[in-house]
């Protein structure tokens, strides 16, 4: 996933795609406010004028990137869900070919675990789930009712895949090695083609 403000955009949305960009360059553990004010084009000063601090920004950072992809999904037409919903898992598994898309995972993953003990992370992380949870199960509509999908439970099936693709983004960027991905992706696919597909 990728975010950008145009030219329209206000001080607050250009800070936000300035966390978003920190974000994928140094990651959370080393994320400061300075490093975020080395992507904004106005002085940093203007930053602490809009959030108490890095949390906060990172918290509203979030709920813009979910705003942003909830907006894509919206406007999906869901001509091809198979092909839908398999590349949002390739999305995922494939994550570690692109270096900024990795450091953004790690980040994301470090920003769940914050979750443990933080309150406005874990708000964040219910709605986050939630929300591709939705989009997936949509996308299970859609294959059921366009007869590709054979009937199933969209919200159960939507669950399992989130929950997978959470555990397998977790170990992509906490542990060394993937020889174990192509089995899970493998199996993935195979409760896919027992259970949904038609």
């Amino acid at each position: 996933m990728t975010i950008s403000a145009d030219e329209s955009a206000g001080t607050r949305e250009q800070i936000l795609v300035a966390a978003y960009h920190a974000l994928e360059k140094h990651g959370y553990a080393d994320l400061t406010i300075g490093r975020i004010g080395e992507e904004f084009d106005k002085s940093t000063s203007l930053i602490y004028h809009h959030f108490d601090g890095k949390d906060d920004l990172l918290l509203a950072c979030l709920e813009f990137m979910l705003d942003q992809f909830a907006g894509t999904t919206a406007h999906s037409d869901h001509t091809d869900p198979k092909s839908d919903l398999e590349s949002f898992i390739e999305q995922v598994l494939s994550i570690e070919g692109d270096a900024q898309q990795y450091q953004l995972m790690g980040s994301l993953v470090e920003l769940r675990l914050q979750s443990t003990h933080n309150n406005g992370y874990r708000a964040h992380f219910d709605r986050s789930d939630l929300v591709i949870q939705n989009a997936l199960a949509e996308t299970v509509t859609a294959g059921i009712e366009n007869g590709v999908f054979k009937q199933c439970d969209p919200d159960a099936v939507a669950a399992t895949i989130h929950t997978l693709l959470i555990g397998s983004s977790v170990r992509l960027v906490t542990t060394g090695g993937d020889g174990w991905k192509t089995s899970v992706r493998d199996e993935m696919f195979a409760y896919l083609a027992d259970r949904v597909y038609a």
